[in-house]
């Protein structure tokens, strides 16, 4: 077992390269020591780092900007940020300079530096700093992949990393060929119509119309005429026939959104349609067939507005033959700070803005966002930071959020694994009332490992007082 684990470990660091562009020998041991969780390389001068990132292609770099033969100067460093990031511009290049280069520091971030760090190196902090630009990374590279599969796929528009959305789009998938009324729910700015138009598209439907309305953004006295269309003469002003939006998609997919706005009145003639698949225009006698596939969606519960009666309960079983749900953005795992990269691309060529990256800051305060407004707000607030940003990053300020950022959680493996270990412990504790030999057994683990644990983590185990002192304790 062991051996596998060694070696499951040797290709998680194989992985995650990081180059280490120091000229004090001293210095680079000390850091091969101290990252040895990540495949380390080093270069002492601009020559060696270039050639390193041709063989490398490291994710992160550390960058000394005090290279030889301008030891004392900050010429070569510069020289050396420019080559790479030209020849990488994904790669988070880290400055790591003394005091008395901190205006030539200031200038790397300017010119494209991810972060910077001052020497004497603080190497828990360097970790910490060196961590988040691999997570950063991984995420551009991840949109990027995204991207790149989206002129083949029906679900392109969908961008997620999120297990829950990923086994939706599979459901989408499988249902599309069906000839099944579907049922969208979700809250406003999920994506509900971006679903709807990828059942379509994956359908024996695909080369027919897809027709959409929102039933809540039509006056009530025009939906009717809207939905199923009107005869010459029918009221004042129809001055022709016209057909409906359900007449007009007519082989293909018709998408009522906001479903749940419907008036009681057209409700019953909905249900009529889907029982018969007949319509008839406002005015006329006529039974007109109609060959279509009905997509509803909705942000409101139908079953409580069937319950209260605003809402027909046959209706709601008519249209809900196969229900699919939405997640919120905040329940999705990791998709935040994917769709921000993803928008920030989108309109940083829209604007031609050229590079443009978030600050860490700014990142903490996306993924903790509650983001009520989903996708269209984030959509919306990505934009105007990209219009409204003055450097080459996007900080707080530039995004316009009003909540503030929650403490930004641990990506660092070991601390997650530290803080999962303690939980467990102190639930089993509390379970077994304090007894070490149960909550090892809870735990599976042996006793002394139990100790051990709980000595790493500062957990005291539980001491009973006397009989006596414990009845005086009472009596006070």
């Amino acid at each position: 077992m062991e051996p596998l684990l060694d070696q499951n470990r040797s290709k998680a660091v194989s992985n995650r390269k990081l180059l280490i562009v120091e000229d004090d020998i001293g210095l680079q041991k000390q850091l091969r020591w101290s990252l040895d969780q990540y495949d380390v390389v080093f270069a002492n001068d601009r020559e060696s780092a270039i050639s390193q990132v041709r063989r490398h292609e490291p994710a992160v770099v550390t960058l000394d900007l005090g290279l030889p033969p301008d030891a004392d100067g900050a010429s070569e460093g510069l020289a050396t940020l420019r080559q790479i990031l030209e020849m990488m511009p994904d790669t988070k290049v880290i400055i790591v300079s003394g005091n008395s280069e901190h205006a030539n520091a200031v200038k790397a971030v300017g010119s494209g530096a991810y972060d910077l760090h001052p020497k004497p190196i603080d190497i828990d902090m360097l970790r910490l700093v060196i961590e988040r630009a691999f997570h950063l990374h991984a995420l551009q590279q991840e949109n990027r992949k995204l991207m790149t599969m989206q002129a083949d796929s029906p679900l392109a528009g969908i961008i997620t990393r999120d297990a829950g959305m990923l086994k939706m789009c599979r459901t989408v998938e499988k249902v599309a060929s069906s000839s099944a009324t579907m049922m969208i729910l979700g809250e406003s700015g999920t994506g509900k119509e971006l679903i709807a138009r990828a059942l379509h598209t994956s359908s024996r439907r695909q080369s027919q119309k897809f027709v959409a309305i929102n039933c809540a953004a039509i006056p009530e006295t025009l939906l009717e005429s809207e939905l199923f269309g009107y005869e010459r003469g029918a009221f004042t002003g129809a001055a022709k026939q016209t057909i409906g939006k359900i007449e007009m998609a007519h082989k293909g997919t018709f998408f009522l959104d906001e479903v749940g706005d419907l008036p009681l009145s057209l409700q019953a003639k909905l249900l009529r349609f889907l029982q018969q698949r007949t319509i008839e225009r406002v005015g006329g006698r006529e039974e007109i067939p109609v060959d279509v596939r009905i997509v509803c969606a909705t942000h409101r519960n139908l079953k409580e507005l069937a319950a209260k009666g605003q809402f027909r309960e046959d209706l709601y079983y008519r249209l809900s033959e196969i229900v699919l749900t939405l997640p919120p953005l905040r329940e999705r795992v990791g998709d935040a700070a994917l769709l921000a990269h993803h928008f920030k691309n989108k309109f940083v060529r829209l604007e031609g803005r050229g590079t443009l990256s978030f600050s860490q800051e700014a990142l903490d305060l996306i993924e903790s966002y509650s983001w009520p407004g989903n996708i269209r707000e984030m959509e919306n607030c990505i934009k105007r930071a990209v219009i409204m940003a003055e450097g080459r990053q996007i900080t707080p300020m530039d995004l316009g959020l009003m909540e503030c950022p929650a403490e930004p959680e641990s990506i660092n493996l070991r601390q997650v694994r530290d803080v999962a270990e303690c939980k467990a412990v102190l639930r089993a504790l509390a379970r077994m009332d304090g007894n070490i030999a149960k909550a090892a057994d809870l735990l599976g683990v042996s006793r002394p490992t139990l100790y051990d644990i709980m000595n790493r983590h500062g957990i005291q185990a539980k001491t009973e007082k006397p009989a006596q002192e414990l009845e005086m304790g009472l009596r006070a």
